[in-house]
């Protein structure tokens, strides 16, 4: 059988999603069942999507190898579960890397099936946010993709790095590596910055809190 370099960035991608996965689940003190479901989750949950959207079989339904991966990030984190819980900076790391890995390779599928870049790219974002997406939302706390955090944007910025190789005729392999290099270290720059997108205000929720703090609460016609 042919490993190819996409083959290698899905191992890698799904390794480092599925450490960021359990790694969190086991934060929140899951069981060792649920923390491999998460990690599963947040491995092949892109991907599914993806492929489901493409109309062919999810990639994970062919290949056990994905289930063998979760379970040894599984392994990892429960060997390492002192050092990996504590330390915040090795959850982004995974998460980043994961990040950046799975959007080369959905960009990639979704190219070889024929379909424009602009599809591919939407197909890369999904790939690389929406298994965090699940994620979070599994273990009950708000998406990264709904929060300021540069996230699905970085997945973005890495498809149109990887328009732009194309267009300039760089080949497959070194285009891959080099979009995944955009979203990893625009997310690195963002979270070292504090750079996030602008949130979405509501333009009346100050005049209610005015309104709400000036009115004396004697005066409230439901109070007996």
């Amino acid at each position: 059988m042919d490993i190819t370099l996409t083959d290698v960035l899905e191992f890698v991608g799904t390794y480092a999603f599925a450490i960021s996965g359990i790694r969190l689940a086991a934060g929140k003190k899951f069981d060792w069942f649920g923390a491999f479901i998460i990690g599963l989750i947040t491995a092949v949950g892109g991907g599914t999507i993806r492929d489901m959207m493409l109309g062919i079989t999810p990639f994970w339904m062919e290949n056990s190898i994905y289930f063998i991966e979760t379970f040894v990030a599984f392994i990892t984190v429960l060997l390492f579960s002192k050092y990996l819980v504590s330390q915040h900076s090795t959850l982004f790391l995974f998460d980043t890397l994961g990040l950046a890995l799975f959007t080369g390779v959905g960009i990639e599928k979704t190219l070889s099936l024929g379909f424009p870049l602009w599809v591919a790219i939407i197909m890369g974002t999904i790939t690389g946010s929406a298994g965090g997406v699940l994620r979070d939302v599994f273990i009950n706390e708000v998406p990264l993709i709904f929060r300021k955090e540069i996230y699905a944007m970085a997945c973005v910025f890495g498809g149109l790095i990887y328009g732009v190789c194309m267009w300039i005729g760089l080949g497959e392999q070194i285009t891959s590596l080099i979009s995944g290099a955009g979203v990893f270290l625009l997310r690195y720059f963002a979270d070292a910055k504090h750079i996030s997108l602008p949130t979405l205000s509501d333009p009346l929720a100050h005049e209610k809190e005015t309104t709400n703090s000036d009115s004396p609460s004697g005066n409230n016609p439901s109070a007996s």
